[in-house]
């Protein structure tokens, strides 16, 4: 195990050094504007535009007042509501590189050296916050680092608990790799140092407690308010920005009616603005997804493949067209395999789409599944609960907790394999578009649920720890 420790022994070689360096600056350093009463920095060692709980959490406490600190990568632009709003003030750090020297542990230590280093100064440069509130994961070496920031600038440290990152790193290297062990350790032993801690389940909550002696509120993930139904205005809107990238949302021009613009799924008549759905238009399915390896998105081709011989053997079903949302590093590798699938009724692209876009498209879908597998078995798909937001029926695929979220047969289903899917697919888009589809009561069934949205709970579950103390 001298090997595999010393990540850890240079980390808190550095940190020491860190720690005294900083200690002597802050003591001729004045007090910030602010001076910590009710400053709040929200922090992520990732990209802030892909992190949108915690966009949400800033923006929660813009709105009660307090300044915050929004720290992270800028890879992508954070929601508009972000940008506007004059209490949040964004800190960028920058996205560090692997050195591509040596061998990889190496490699490795000197990314996680950079990266503490990086983090410590940037959080000893902003005003004093009064509490740090930290994404996790990831948490090496961002735990550790919040922690001494705060004991070096008497905050109080908040953890958000989203899933285990050692859990995501054994899906790489598995659970027995000295690596894996040691940001078991360290994400156990510094998250106990916290002040207090969010997390995504009532699963993880209990696991927290039991597994590792931290006690968390369970914060569940829900829809902001512009996750809803899209009008059909906006909807073509939409759909004409897409046709001009994404193949599948253009429709050819008619030329019996040339005031009409069209867009695979809807119709817009220039001379009155009037805006319809068109005749046996195609259903609209999506997923999103981070491209990585607790997705297995060779389920969803399988059952697309098995949907393909359904309706060539006669079914009457609708053709599909397939959106698949995100950013990741496994995307070349499923739109190499997508390329190689030839089909006649389905069809499928994997845009990009603008923080403003998602929840505009995910409310002009018919139906959207999941593939996350979570790799702790904790945490929850957020996908979904935006979704659910915009009264969208799910496909969801099986893993320990998600019945705290999908309620199989009532706000979606649950499925454990490519032919459950596909099935599953086929009984849901019989019948479509009518009203007496399935699909279309689970649409029913999810607009009479009534959701809870993020600020109302928010309000309920995480104020009172800032009132409080």
């Amino acid at each position: 195990m001298a090997a595999p420790a010393m990540p850890l022994l240079l980390l808190l070689a550095v940190a020491g050094l860190a720690l005294c360096a900083a200690l002597l600056w802050l003591r001729r350093r004045p007090a910030g504007p602010e001076g910590a009463r009710g400053r709040v920095c929200v922090a992520v060692l990732g990209d802030l535009g892909r992190s949108p709980r915690m966009q949400y959490h800033a923006l929660a406490l813009a709105r009660r007042g307090h300044g915050v600190t929004l720290l992270g990568f800028l890879s992508t632009k954070p929601h508009r509501d972000i940008l506007c709003n004059e209490k949040i003030h964004i800190v960028s750090i920058s996205e560090l590189k692997v050195l591509q020297v040596g061998p990889k542990i190496f490699q490795y230590i000197t990314k996680v050296i950079a990266q503490a280093i990086q983090l410590f100064y940037t959080m000893l440069k902003i005003d004093r916050p009064s509490y740090i509130l930290l994404q996790n994961p990831p948490g090496l070496p961002s735990i550790a680092v919040t922690w001494m920031v705060c004991l070096v600038r008497r905050s109080k440290l908040i953890i958000d608990w989203h899933n285990y990152g050692y859990s995501i790193m054994s899906l790489i290297h598995g659970k027995s790799h000295p690596i894996v062990q040691i940001a078991e350790w360290y994400e156990k032993l510094f998250g106990r140092l916290s002040d207090y801690n969010f997390c995504v389940t009532n699963a993880m909550k209990e696991d927290l407690q039991m597994n590792c002696n931290i006690k968390a509120i369970t914060l569940y993930d829900k829809p902001a308010a512009f996750f809803k139904e899209t009008p059909l205005e906006l909807q073509h809107k939409l759909f004409m920005k897409l046709a001009k990238d994404c193949a599948p949302f253009k429709r050819g021009t008619d030329s019996i009616r040339p005031v009409v613009e069209k867009s695979a799924f809807t119709e817009l008549d220039i001379r009155n603005g009037n805006v319809t759905q068109v005749k046996e238009r195609p259903a609209l399915l999506i997923s999103s997804t981070s491209w990585t390896e607790d997705e297995d998105f060779s389920i969803l081709l399988n059952a697309l493949e098995d949907y393909e011989e359904y309706v060539s053997d006669g079914i009457k079903l609708p053709s599909l067209v397939c959106v698949i949302t995100g950013k990741g590093p496994l995307k070349k590798h499923y739109n190499r395999l997508i390329d190689k699938m030839h089909f006649k009724h389905i069809q499928i692209c994997t845009p990009w789409l603008e923080a403003e876009d998602y929840p505009v498209l995910l409310g002009s879908a018919d139906l959207g599944v999941c593939l996350h597998k979570s790799s702790s078995g904790l945490d929850l798909p957020m996908k979904v609960v935006d979704m659910f937001g915009c009264c969208l029926p799910v496909c969801a695929v099986h893993f320990q907790c998600l019945h705290e979220l999908v309620k199989h047969d009532e706000n979606g289903l649950i499925f454990r394999d490519s032919n459950e899917l596909a099935e599953q697919l086929k009984m849901l888009l019989l019948e479509f578009p009518t009203a007496e589809s399935k699909l279309y009561m689970f649409r029913r069934n999810l607009r009479a649920s009534k959701q809870l949205r993020w600020d109302e709970s928010w309000e309920q579950t995480v104020l009172p720890v800032f009132r409080n103390n």
